[in-house]
């Protein structure tokens, strides 16, 4: 998942770049050096929203655990 989140993220990166100087109607690879810190905010900003959905999953399971256990002890519990 690492090598496609980053080769995903640094085609954004790219694509962003190009995009923006066709947009402002420039040659698409005016300045090359752009274009490689484009990829690689893009491969840190797509492997950063990776780990970022991995730890609110990990983080909403633990709840559900809790909301869980909580209800099995307020419904279930016989302590009447």
């Amino acid at each position: 998942m690492a090598v496609s989140a980053t080769v995903i993220g640094a085609l954004l990166g790219l694509g962003t770049q190009m995009y923006s100087n066709a947009l402002r109607k420039l040659p698409y690879m005016r300045h090359p050096w752009e274009h490689a810190l484009g990829m690689g905010l893009g491969a840190v900003f797509v492997n950063q929203l990776v780990k970022w959905d991995a730890q609110l999953q990990q983080d909403l399971d633990k709840m559900l655990e809790k909301a869980k256990a909580a209800n099995e002890r307020r419904y279930f519990d016989d302590d009447d």
